[in-house]
């Protein structure tokens, strides 16, 4: 009879305290895993949704509302450009890209339109003292959240419409939106005066439904020449991780710029990010209870079992068994009891995540292996720790006083 019979007859001599701390684990590692592969998929969601939105964070004069940033009725009110200069060099964790943009009245096609200047993101490249910035690196080395990004960014200035930016605009270049396009009939490659100087159009964007469909975009530089207005600017859209965007990135820009004021236009990414907190949270709460409760389970059915099972113990010390050999049996059990448990734990959590999934959180769950890996893992490690004392006491009894209690 070899080491594996030894346990599997144990195991079905005793099957209800056995199955007590398989059940134990099994609905831990479920609730571990339903929870997680929730909460992944979830902080996914939000990263699509916030790159949907472009911007979610605006840094607007003191005075100004978003209702003015929305009309695009914000020529009276200025900040210095500067203060992009600002943002990049302090590098707050979280802060992806940024978009200065300067919106003056004009006129195309004698239609009143909103003329908006902006920074495209080759002119940040540029300048040296950027360089270092971790702003360019396209990492997430700074956030709390890596769940959104790194994200890519489209090369095609159409692109605008969706991602607040553009990378490469020229000084005598315009993108016009969808509106402009239509009543003023012009198409890439044509030109457009505006304020007396002629751009070229060099894209139109897709209709957006918004006010950017009566929007003529230009560099802002050139719309800072041709009005005069110096260097100011409008507004400073920023685009922000997910978590620190609905997080500290807020403070610690207005910190930074007092004289500004710094809104958040992204309440419901906001809201979705504290739900994933809180899911996260939960499952280090889940974690600790399948530590706690699972492990004391697994170790006082291990402990049980070898006080109920020293006469056979001693008779197999008796009979040549070494005390290693009597460890590997008790551990065999806490093993079998711990793989039975994650495994099914594991198919039942994931069962359970892509089931309400869409209930929970409005996303689509899938397996994840690494995650259901380590849920595995973590379950052998604690079923592992928690026999290891009861078998070691185990492998310890001598047999004399064994067959003496008899």
């Amino acid at each position: 009879m070899n080491l594996k019979t030894l346990v599997w007859r144990e195991l079905a001599e005793r099957p209800a305290a056995m199955l007590t701390s398989t059940l134990t684990i099994l609905l831990g590692v479920t609730a571990l895993v339903a929870i997680r592969h929730v909460t992944v998929f979830s902080e996914r969601e939000v990263g699509q949704q916030l790159q949907s939105l472009g911007a979610n964070v605006l840094v607007l004069p003191k005075d100004a509302t978003l209702q003015d940033y929305y009309s695009a009725d914000l020529t009276e009110r200025t900040l210095p450009e500067s203060h992009v200069a600002s943002i990049l060099l302090e590098n707050l964790p979280g802060v992806e890209r940024l978009s200065p943009k300067l919106c003056v009245s004009a006129k195309v096609a004698n239609r009143d339109v909103t003329l908006t200047g902006i920074l495209p993101q080759s002119e940040f490249q540029a300048k040296a003292a950027w360089q270092s910035v971790s702003l360019f690196s396209n990492k997430h080395d700074g956030c709390k959240k890596a769940a959104c990004g790194p994200k890519t960014y489209d090369a095609a200035p159409e692109t605008l419409a969706s991602e607040r930016t553009i990378d490469q605009l020229k000084g005598n270049e315009a993108v016009i939106g969808a509106d402009v396009a239509e009543f003023s009939g012009l198409k890439p490659g044509q030109s457009v005066e505006l304020l007396g100087e002629k751009l070229q159009v060099l894209a139109v964007l897709p209709r957006t439904g918004t006010v950017d469909d009566s929007r003529v975009f230009a560099h802002l530089h050139t719309v800072q020449r041709l009005t005069n207005a110096g260097e100011v600017v409008n507004a400073i859209e920023v685009m922000g991780c997910c978590e620190d965007a609905a997080g500290g990135l807020v403070p610690k820009l207005a910190e930074l710029l007092p004289d500004a004021k710094v809104v958040t236009i992204s309440q419901v990414v906001s809201t979705q990010v504290g739900i994933n907190r809180l899911m996260s949270q939960m499952s280090l709460f889940v974690l600790g209870i399948l530590v706690i409760v699972g492990g004391a389970s697994v170790a006082s059915t291990i402990s049980s079992n070898v006080r109920e099972r020293r006469r056979e113990v001693g008779t197999l010390m008796a009979l040549g068994a070494t005390p290693s050999l009597v460890t590997r049996m008790f551990l065999l059990k806490a093993w079998t009891l711990g793989i039975v448990g994650a495994v099914s734990g594991s198919v039942l959590g994931l069962i359970v995540a892509m089931v309400l999934g869409s209930q929970w959180a409005g996303v689509t769950v899938k397996p994840l292996p690494d995650l259901i890996a380590l849920s595995i893992g973590a379950a052998l490690v604690i079923t592992t720790l928690a026999a290891l004392w009861p078998a070691r006491s185990a492998a310890k009894l001598d047999p004399c006083c064994c067959f003496q209690e008899i």
